[in-house]
């Protein structure tokens, strides 16, 4: 019998079920949001405006947000470590990754909110 380290991140529970957890979030706003869709068929702009200046629908949006941009994280890093062999090409793809979820992010919250 040969024992057998296996060497890895070993974040491959955490990330399915990140996987998973982002993306029920993101079908239940999607089904929400076509809700209002369908049952305020002829809404205006108005209507629009004052449903998503409604708090709640604000942090739900923010939630959603973030889910989309964490669930994109996982696959777009599992892409990289995949595909990508040589360390500094992974490395950097993998920062210019982050740092374009955070300013996706930012820029979100200031659409979102109004800031």
């Amino acid at each position: 019998m040969v024992n057998r380290h296996v060497v890895g991140a070993h974040y491959g529970l955490r990330d399915w079920l990140l996987q998973r957890v982002t993306a029920v979030v993101m079908l239940v706003y999607t089904v929400g949001l076509l809700a209002f869709l369908i049952l305020a068929a002829g809404a205006s702009y108005d209507s629009w405006k004052a449903l998503f200046a409604c708090t709640w629908v604000q942090v739900l949006s923010t939630v959603t947000i973030l889910a989309l941009l964490l669930h994109a994280w996982v696959g777009v890093r599992d892409i990289w470590m995949d595909y990508v062999q040589p360390l500094g090409l992974r490395l950097t793809l993998h920062v210019l990754t982050i740092l374009y979820l955070i300013g996706s992010f930012v820029y979100a919250v200031k659409v979102v909110w109004g800031v």
